[in-house]
């Protein structure tokens, strides 16, 4: 069983006394230094791309503003890791599936309790994009722009 609460000001929140601006801005910074050590280019782009590696980059592309409010820059950070969790759900359950075990009762046991599993993550990922879009409607009425590129 899961449980979800929602908060109206989410820009008020706090976590072990930090604001959630302070907490991405930390995450960001971890994130550059980590690049970093890993030997990634400071300019690397954060942008999705597809297609073959090793392939010239396409022309870059201007980068807009950021207008993107921090409720939705936390719900879009939830629900990544959301869809994370259930990766990693999904493939626990093909596990379970696979495995043999001493009984029909104790797979169907086993397999039933992961369902359950993907059952809540698929329910928290609904509440979360209803929010998500609740938010980002709330951002259009004001006039400010939603960033949508990765």
């Amino acid at each position: 069983m899961s449980l979800s609460v929602g908060f109206p000001n989410a820009a008020g929140i706090t976590i072990g006394g930090k604001s959630a601006a302070t907490i991405h801005a930390l995450s960001d910074a971890s994130a550059d230094s980590a690049a970093q050590a890993l030997g990634a280019q400071p300019d690397d782009s954060k942008q999705v791309r597809t297609g073959a590696l090793g392939l010239e980059e396409p022309a870059a592309q201007p980068k807009a503003a950021d207008n993107t409010s921090i409720t939705v820059k936390v719900l879009l950070k939830r629900l990544k890791e959301l869809q994370q969790q259930l990766r990693e759900q999904e493939q626990q359950l093909a596990a379970a599936q696979a495995a043999s075990y001493p009984t029909p009762e104790a797979k169907i046991s086993a397999v039933s309790a992961i369902q359950g599993q993907i059952a809540d993550t698929n329910g928290a990922i609904l509440e979360t994009s209803a929010s998500l879009i609740k938010e980002m409607a709330n951002g259009a009425s004001t006039g400010s722009m939603v960033n949508t590129t990765a």
